[in-house]
């Protein structure tokens, strides 16, 4: 039985595209006699010192308000979701869930040396104190961030949509990669998915963001190969990764990669890699900067899937199927 609760969604600056687009799918979906989804009105009013304030233009008493942003950089992203959050909440909101398509900070996920943050684990303080009761997010960087929120928390996968597109492609000698020893789990999911051989690429860096050598672990030669992995950053990893595996006799290297962060040389990287076709969601926007070689990245939405679990969690039904992966 469809809820009787009010629904309301919105969304912040940096995610206003992915949220339209999830609403036309909801639409899609919605229950018989269900009101249409609109996107709501939220404007943000900026102050001449950089400071800016997230203000409702309608009434959110007694609704589910779901407000959609990605928390990629720059840090005001994630400020005007806890603001948004804050003011839902302050406005009465029966129950106030953060959709966050890509977890910002996610990386830092552990004390791996001394005298560092835990970041992820802090974002997550920081979205219960603003008024989170319940987070949506995708392909976390570790899985076990989930672990940080003492409220519930909906993962989604990339797999659910980049799997039936890898079995698209209809390749033969199929294997799946994974970029390096951390994506191993991930990789193996995909290539049981797919009934085809993992490959491990085992990297050392000598700092962030900077890897000194690649070696591919696994049967390379003759292989279409697939990298899988949650994001793709300055795309360096990538880049040695493609080229390692091309030079060791592979017919064809692509990746799929979840969120596409793709900082600093990161499109030169990919253009100038091996890689044939590199897939990324729509989690976080292309840059629209028309200097950035972009011919071999290929977007594939994950509206729909996100749009599937707002409507079932705004109707109080089961999820667990759709987190199969």
């Amino acid at each position: 039985m469809p809820s009787k609760e009010k629904m309301k969604l919105f969304a912040c600056r940096a995610s206003q595209d992915f949220a339209k687009k999830v609403v036309n799918e909801f639409n899609q979906i919605k229950y018989p006699g269900e009101e249409e989804l609109t996107l709501g009105n939220l404007s943000v009013t900026p102050f001449s010192d950089g400071e800016f304030q997230p203000a409702f233009l309608e009434s959110v008493r007694g609704a589910t308000t779901f407000i959609i942003q990605s928390t990629f950089p720059p840090t005001e992203n994630l400020m005007e979701l806890l603001l948004s959050l804050d003011a839902a909440k302050r406005a009465s909101a029966s129950k106030v869930i953060a959709v966050i398509p890509y977890y910002g900070w996610a990386r830092q996920d552990r004390k791996d040396k001394p005298r560092v943050s835990i970041g992820a684990k802090m974002v997550a303080n920081l979205l219960k104190a603003a008024g989170a009761d319940r987070v949506m997010t995708c392909d976390l960087h570790a899985e076990q961030i989930q672990g940080f929120f003492d409220f519930p928390v909906d993962h989604l996968y990339g797999s659910k949509v980049f799997i039936p597109l890898i079995k698209s492609l209809n390749l033969d000698n199929l294997a799946i990669a994974a970029p390096d020893m951390g994506g191993a789990k991930r990789a193996n999911v995909y290539a049981k998915q797919l009934a085809c051989p993992v490959i491990i690429c085992h990297k050392s860096r000598e700092k962030a963001n900077e890897v000194a050598s690649i070696t591919a672990i696994g049967e390379v030669e003759g292989k279409n190969i697939i990298i899988v992995d949650d994001m793709i950053d300055t795309a360096g990893t990538l880049k040695k990764a493609a080229d390692v595996l091309k030079e060791k006799g592979a017919l064809s290297v692509r990746a799929c990669a979840t969120h596409p962060v793709l900082s600093g040389a990161a499109y030169d990287n990919i253009a100038a890699s091996a890689l044939e076709e590199v897939f990324v969601t729509d989690t976080i926007p292309l840059s629209d900067d028309p200097t950035k070689d972009k011919s071999k990245i290929k977007v594939v939405s994950m509206t729909s899937t996100f749009a599937k679990i707002i409507h079932r969690v705004y109707n109080y039904e089961e999820i667990s199927s759709e987190f199969v992966h």
